[in-house]
């Protein structure tokens, strides 16, 4: 199991957790996190949200073309490891939302 912490304008705001690798994943938000949700389609609950797959909203984020290209070949990521590549580039994605593994 791989963890993340999950960062929404640099306030703690949940862990994305890897229970099985492309297979199953969970958000969780943290009980004192107030703040805004990290995306439309993951608000605020105390719930934890539940993927089969890697989950779209951090999909969305990962390099494509020429930059996943690169990312893959420099760190020697498996094409098929999106939690790795989320990891690689979570200090610097597109957004409010930065990601960094535990």
């Amino acid at each position: 199991m791989r963890k993340a912490l999950v960062r929404q304008k640099d306030e703690s705001a949940g862990h994305l957790i890897e229970h099985q690798p492309n297979l199953r994943y969970e958000f969780r938000y943290f009980p004192e996190y107030h703040g805004p949700p990290i995306s439309l389609v993951l608000p605020v609950q105390k719930e934890s949200y539940w993927f089969d797959g890697f989950p779209p909203f951090f999909d969305g984020l990962l390099p494509e073309g020429y930059q996943l290209e690169a990312l893959l070949r420099r760190l020697k990521i498996d094409r098929n490891d999106p939690f790795s590549q989320l990891i690689a580039t979570g200090g610097d994605l597109v957004g409010s939302v930065t990601v960094e593994e535990i």
